[in-house]
């Protein structure tokens, strides 16, 4: 059973950075698209953040300049550094190993 497990959520406050972390259990990590997925109260989940196998990213439009993914094969993790975060960034994230398997979900709240 491949095992995602998340850290990193929190509060922050209009403008502040979050730096989410993901740990995967699977031996294959290294040949997986990993992806950054979040959803916020009534709101379907999206896609933030993916990065491939080869380390090539995308990002929606609304975190573009502001987020970063990225990947670490050598210790099975990959992260998402939020900076400028805003209110409308409040949300449940969830890492993601394509195409299967979902982490247990961090909670990301921006408030003044």
């Amino acid at each position: 059973q491949v095992q995602l497990v998340e850290s990193g959520g929190g509060s922050v406050q209009p403008g502040g950075s979050l730096k989410l972390t993901c740990v995967s259990s699977e031996n294959t990590f290294s040949r997986r698209a990993m992806g950054w997925y979040r959803q916020a109260p009534g709101k379907r989940r999206e896609l933030v953040a993916g990065i491939s196998a080869d380390g090539k990213t995308k990002y929606v439009d609304s975190v573009a300049g502001r987020f970063t993914i990225s990947r670490d094969n050598a210790k099975n993790t990959f992260y998402l550094q939020m900076n400028n975060l805003k209110p409308e960034d409040t949300a449940i994230y969830y890492c993601k190993s394509e195409p299967l398997y979902w982490g247990q979900g961090t909670q990301v709240t921006v408030s003044s």
